[in-house]
């Protein structure tokens, strides 16, 4: 749905987080003054899939958390810098060893049915996301709590699960041991608040608004599903009376020559991922941005499917593209080549925790071949097992899957066959364990090395590659509880070190986000571990 400006289709575009609103009255088609009021808060955003779930204890992908983080709020909520900041809780009281964490619940806080938030709510939700039979694949962010690892692992009991609501607005929640980015954890989807009621009224409470209660800023109205998602704003939301947007729309539309057009006609009014083709285009554009973001795009490897059982062969592969080329000629959007896990970004007491551990290996086409015919001959292979590289369905996916199979036959001497899935159903088979070699993106869900390596640990459900090593594990067990963040940083960089060595998967590149906006949208917020939030956005007279 397009908003309208005295009866003329308005067009809109992206700009950084600005500071303060547009005042004051400007001068409309045929010299009108049009007032801020006089203009629909009605945007049309693409989102290009359908969202798998908006359950926050089973979403695992960046679209369901985008439309996800519109509707709900937790404990801790991002700013518009990004920073974690308090939100449904109106205070936190920290106990002198920092495990006991004691939150005081908003007064005024309320679900989008009118009725109270309480502590009762978060306790239910995160044990809900601990309960073996939820299966969710984040619970292991809630391991820092007392009880919580055993529960879920089926070694303990939800008695032993140190999260207490004390009475309706006081939550007291036990660490195993001091975390000092526990407030950024808090900021994570996994960590949001249900109404048990709700929840155990219908299984399929999260397919539709007709079942569906949130607790933010916006709230459901509308999901057609593999159309649209529609969210108009929550009138229930304590911060009501910031929030300036009315209604948005989540299209999906999948193909990103279509979005593009669609965008440059008026019937989307933001976009992102732009297609290679159309960024020397608008790289000048005001409508443009282009934002780092906290991820790395990369290739798994299913270490139990041939012929990637064997760490050579896979070195061999990651050995054999060329990044510069796939960043510079075919995604063209300002990515950095990756050579390891975790991008740039972490500030350490030594620098930038990237730049320290530096990158794992290089571009070698000959090394490549030797280690491929080494691999194959410790194998017994005289040919190499058919390989099927997997991508789920997107244009951009398909160009860079594409660049990727002719390198590796020009580079490697190997022919890799492609095939495409829609998201959904893309998951699904990945997680099976249905692939050999498979496209995945992972968004550090706060600023800190732990958040990426977490992926690989052997128990982590994300974990799709089927790679288990316990000393990598350990290691990052390890720097969970240390306290020294120099000493932490280093058991990091050796499980990084692990990692790359025994290579699940192999790393392309470091994520660059790009962006496009009509010009009368102001104050989106533009984060660089999330999708950009329309929370403060609001659309201004041309």
């Amino acid at each position: 749905m397009k908003k309208m400006l005295v009866g003329m289709t308005a067009t809109l575009a992206l700009s950084s987080v600005l500071a303060g609103c547009s005042g004051g009255a400007e001068e409309g088609q045929e010299g009108a003054a049009v007032s801020q009021e006089e203009v629909e808060q009605e945007i049309t955003v693409n989102a290009m899939t359908e969202p798998p779930t908006l359950d926050p204890a089973l979403s695992t992908d960046t679209t369901s958390f985008w439309i996800l983080d519109h509707m709900f709020e937790g404990l801790y909520t991002q700013d518009k810098e990004g920073e974690a900041v308090l939100g449904v809780a109106e205070d936190v009281n920290i106990s002198e060893d920092g495990t006991v964490y004691t939150f005081t619940i908003r007064e005024d806080a309320v679900w989008s049915d009118g009725t109270p938030v309480t502590a009762e709510n978060f306790e239910y939700a995160w044990k809900r996301v601990l309960d073996p039979a939820t299966a969710s694949a984040f619970a292991f962010y809630l391991y820092y709590i007392e009880g919580a690892e055993a529960y879920n692992k089926g070694e303990g009991s939800v008695e032993d699960v140190a999260i207490n609501a004390v009475d309706e607005r006081t939550l007291e929640v036990t660490l195993n041991s001091p975390l000092g980015y526990f407030d950024k954890l808090l900021t994570q989807r996994t960590f949001l608040p249900l109404k048990q009621e709700v929840v155990e009224a219908d299984p399929n409470w999260a397919a539709g608004p007709e079942t569906y209660i949130s607790n933010g800023p916006f709230e459901l109205t509308e999901w057609s599903h593999n159309e649209q998602v529609v969210i108009e704003k929550n009138e229930e939301y304590f911060n009501a009376d910031q929030i300036d947007l009315q209604q948005i729309t989540f299209e999906m539309v999948n193909d990103a020559t279509t979005y593009y057009q669609m965008f440059k006609t008026d019937e989307l009014d933001f976009i992102m991922t732009l297609p290679p083709d159309a960024l020397d285009a608008e790289k000048d554009n005001p409508e443009f941005q282009s934002i780092p973001y906290y991820g790395t795009y990369m290739y798994m490897f299913n270490v139990e499917q041939e012929p990637f059982t064997n760490q050579k062969v896979r070195k061999a592969f990651a050995m054999a593209i060329d990044r510069e080329s796939l960043t510079e000629n075919v995604s063209r959007a300002g990515e950095s080549p990756a050579y390891a896990m975790v991008p740039t970004g972490v500030t350490t007491p030594e620098g930038d925790f990237r730049e320290e551990g530096g990158a794992y290996f290089e571009e070698d086409y000959e090394e490549a071949k030797r280690l491929l015919e080494e691999g194959m001959a410790e194998e017994g292979w005289d040919t190499l097992p058919e390989v099927t590289l997997m991508y789920n369905t997107s244009e951009n996916h398909k160009k860079f899957a594409e660049a990727v199979q002719e390198m590796l036959k020009q580079n490697l001497g190997v022919e890799v066959q492609l095939a495409n899935q829609e998201w959904k159903t893309y998951l699904e088979t990945t997680e099976q364990g249905n692939f050999q070699m498979a496209r995945m993106g992972w968004i550090g869900s706060f600023i800190d090395p732990v958040a990426n390596l977490d992926y690989y640990l052997g128990d982590s459900p994300n974990n799709r590659t089927n790679w288990v090593n316990e000393d990598y594990d350990r290691l990052i067990a390890e720097a969970k509880v240390e306290q020294d963040e120099a000493k932490r940083f280093e058991l990091l960089h050796q499980a990084e070190e692990i990692l790359m060595t025994d290579l699940p998967f192999m790393p392309v590149y470091f994520y660059t986000n790009t962006y496009m906006t009509d010009s009368d949208i102001e104050d989106v917020a533009y984060y660089v571990n999330s999708y950009p939030s329309f929370k403060w956005a609001q659309v201004v007279p041309e």
